[in-house]
């Protein structure tokens, strides 16, 4: 069916099957809200509550800690419980608001709306920045500043991404098939930015009754079309996304926008979409409860600061103890330990295997079999970078092109050795990433 697509890639099983024809739910928390303050790329929010306060539901708690930074609010009414370090699902201890969940959703009032073909520029962006919208796919990079390019003039292409390349996760497919309008209405909000150009709503062959509605709906809309790509994993990256859709390519040095293109999950879109015409600010997401350990996987519309218990009891509990709990997909998420973690900005799975099929890998010499430069949609040889990781060999890492590495797991996949090579290779680029900072 689609030609759209790029170099390398790999299909595992995607297990979409447990939940993608599960209508989104609405699940309302039944105990504490945690929020932590670094749900974002950059700078951590700043507390303006304090213990013991009585808050409102969509009442702001936290503002921008910097110009890289990103607003949160509280999505339930309730009192202030604490203000402290709480565990995240990378493991991290994050400063975080606890809000004990008063059970009565009492709301602030939202700020009055207006069609979006009324709004100015500096209105659009001044919402998406005062809601709190970040990118949702998994970077939670804010969204204002992505949709303020130096050079606004230069942008052709605004790409939403639908592709959800990721298996297991159907969250996105959901929204797709159930609030299409909300999609296309994020979508045209987003052009107003940008005079010249032309949106594209990308989505990957195996959700063709998606397909088929995003086209029907935007048949007579002459700035958007709907385009087709290959199923295939890592086909929602960013770089692969932007030369499928456009062909055009970007590296590890540059921005979507040096490419002339603006590039957002689905999610996202309606954030901006909800910002706009409702006046909220960004307070729930949907997340996919899903896994062969999952009595009944669903795809759930939740506050953000849900626990992942709640979830889990919401899907029917464990129909067997699991070995494996991931936090997002089985490729690019973190694999937790514990459940008693709050849902954020960026959640989008919690997925429960019965089996740690990886943790019972053992790792063999490689056989220099090629595999994994074959499937690299980074065009680099990972086992070079692994080499090189191993030995702290930095200078043999960057010639090499390590960073151009997406961490998208491909050749680990792959190995017939099971060479932890993604893993060793995200490592040493951590380490040049934090030398860069500095």
């Amino acid at each position: 069916m689609a030609k759209l697509t790029f170099t390398g890639g790999i299909h595992p099983y995607d297990g979409k099957d447990l939940s993608k024809d599960r209508p989104i739910r609405n699940v309302l928390p039944k105990g504490d809200l945690t929020y932590p303050l670094s749900q974002h790329i950059g700078a951590p929010a700043v507390p303006i509550v304090k213990k013991g306060e009585r808050v409102l539901t969509g009442q702001k708690i936290a503002e921008a800690g910097g110009f890289v930074s990103a607003p949160i609010y509280a999505t339930v009414s309730g009192t202030v419980k604490c203000i402290e370090p709480r565990r995240v699902v990378t493991g991290d201890n994050v400063m975080s608001i606890v809000v004990e969940n008063d059970g009565k959703y009492e709301a602030v009032s939202f700020p009055e709306c207006k069609a979006i073909k009324d709004y100015t520029k500096e209105e659009i962006i001044t919402r998406v920045k005062e809601a709190g919208v970040v990118g949702m796919g998994g970077a939670g990079f804010p969204t204002f500043i992505k949709l303020s390019p130096k050079e606004p003039e230069k942008i052709e292409y605004v790409i939403v991404n639908g592709a959800e390349c990721e298996p297991y996760l159907t969250s996105d497919y959901r929204r797709m098939l159930e609030e299409p309008r909300k999609v296309i209405g994020g979508l045209k909000a987003i052009l107003r930015l940008f005079d010249k150009a032309y949106g594209i709503i990308a989505i990957e062959d195996n959700k063709r009754d998606c397909i088929e509605l995003m086209k029907r709906l935007t048949r007579h809309e002459p700035r958007i079309t709907v385009k087709a790509l290959r199923t295939k994993y890592p086909q929602g990256a960013e770089r692969q996304l932007i030369y499928a859709t456009t062909g055009r390519q970007i590296n590890s040095s540059m921005l979507p926008a040096d490419a002339g293109c603006i590039v957002d999950n689905v999610d996202t879109v309606v954030a901006i979409y909800t910002a706009l015409t409702e006046g909220k600010p960004l307070m729930e997401r949907i997340v996919t409860v899903t896994g062969d350990a999952v009595a009944e996987p669903c795809n759930f519309k939740v506050k953000i600061g849900t626990n992942y218990h709640e979830l889990v009891e919401e899907a029917g509990g464990f129909k067997v103890q699991p070995e494996k709990i991931i936090s997002g997909g089985p490729m690019m998420g973190f694999g937790i330990f514990d459940l008693d973690v709050p849902t954020t900005k960026t959640a989008s799975a919690l997925l429960c295997l019965t089996k740690d099929e990886v943790s019972a890998m053992e790792p063999t010499a490689c056989i220099n079999c090629g595999r994994c430069v074959e499937v690299c949609p980074g065009r680099v040889v990972p086992t070079k970078l692994m080499q090189a990781a191993i030995r702290g060999d930095e200078e043999t890492f960057l010639k090499c092109n390590g960073m151009e590495c997406c961490e998208c797991g491909c050749c680990s996949f792959v190995c017939p050795a099971k060479q932890p090579l993604t893993q060793t290779i995200k490592s040493m680029r951590k380490m040049q990433l934090a030398k860069k900072k500095k």
